[in-house]
């Protein structure tokens, strides 16, 4: 009897495990879902605006790309140093350097861990459009949409400097047209000058293009105009790492030499990243101190006259967005001794304007 019984529960036993091996097989085959390679892939570039008079476009810089590869399920564009990843086979996409440029856009199929590439070429071109401008046709204080200040001594911003920076009218204003930002021989809150700064921080900031200014420049030992571009990060690395983009800057101890530079970790205080050219009648008349800025370069103009060219790469701080600010210090490092007869003198601003 004990034997039989124990025949019959092996039996069982075989019996279950047998079809637990089976359920579990036939589990596995129902949810394993079958991963293939996406093939025959190919990318359709549309131009926007593209005619037989425009083959480049209408200057928008806006194209939309169809993909179709069989089986994908996702997709990494690469284009323009950037890197897209979608789920859908329409993609727009806009270029902002200004002019007419060649581009790669490499486009990745995915399924699952399997995919497959292809690379398509578009020649495209973009305006220059106005992105920023202040005309400062408007009398008062400069436009608070536009413009904040910096105030105070800042310990020297760093450089020294003798100036207390003020909202004062008496110290920035404008009127028929001209920004004026004056330097005061004066004692205030503890400093001999006063003068203002003020910046786009917060308002508006931009990465790439041309920016641009015209401006008469002030005279005077220790006088220290400047237009120039910091680095939107700068709260978060700390300067130079946020990179410092200097468009113009004059000294009256050296008077109408103009100075354009640049400053990054390694190349910052005494940056050898700098250049000069004259400009005999820079405090005498106005004239357009300008940047063109791109992934490749840094340009510096004087009157459209490029006396300087900078080489810029992926390991620079200048491939990210920068603000604009418009100042002027007295004395420090860079301005030097101020002449004890100085009483005031003004920075004239005619137009500040950024294009893409």
């Amino acid at each position: 009897m004990i034997n039989l019984l124990s025949r019959a529960g092996i039996f069982t036993l075989i019996l279950l495990f047998v079809f637990q091996s089976c359920s579990s097989s036939n589990d596995s085959n129902e949810t394993a879902p079958e991963v293939v390679t996406p093939d025959k892939i190919s990318v359709q570039v549309d131009i926007i605006g593209k005619t037989a008079e425009l083959p480049n476009g209408d200057g928008s810089g806006k194209i939309n790309l169809k993909i179709t590869a069989a089986n994908a399920k996702s997709f990494k564009i690469k284009v323009n140093n950037e890197t897209k990843e979608i789920t859908t086979s329409d993609f727009a996409y806009e270029f902002t350097e200004p002019g007419t440029k060649t581009y790669t856009i490499e486009v990745t199929a995915f399924d699952g861990l399997k995919y497959t590439s292809t690379s398509a070429t578009v020649n495209i071109f973009v305006a220059r459009k106005l992105i920023f401008s202040d005309e400062f046709d408007v009398n008062g204080a400069p436009n608070s949409d536009k413009w904040d200040y910096n105030t105070g001594t800042g310990d020297g911003w760093g450089n020294n400097e003798l100036q207390y920076y003020t909202k004062r009218p008496e110290n920035v204003i404008v009127e028929n047209g001209i920004l004026k930002i004056k330097a005061i021989k004066e004692e205030y809150m503890g400093s001999q000058y006063t003068s203002a700064r003020i910046l786009t921080r917060g308002k508006f900031s931009f990465k790439y293009g041309r920016a641009e200014m015209r401006a008469k420049l002030p005279s005077g030992g220790g006088t220290w105009p400047a237009f120039w571009l910091l680095g939107d990060n700068l709260d978060t690395v700390g300067w130079p790492a946020c990179g410092e983009i200097d468009i113009m800057e004059e000294v009256g101890n050296n008077p109408n030499v103009i100075h354009s530079s640049l400053h990054s970790p390694g190349r910052s205080g005494n940056t050898p990243d700098t250049a000069i050219t004259k400009n005999p009648t820079a405090m005498t008349e106005f004239h357009i101190y300008a940047v063109e800025w791109s992934a490749e370069t840094l340009k510096f103009y004087v009157d459209d006259n490029l006396f300087y060219t900078y080489k810029n790469s992926t390991t620079t701080p200048f491939n990210a967005k920068f603000f604009v600010i418009l100042n002027f210090a007295m004395g420090g490092n860079f301005g030097g001794a101020v002449d004890p007869n100085f009483k005031n003198a003004t920075y004239e601003i005619d137009y500040v304007r950024v294009y893409n």
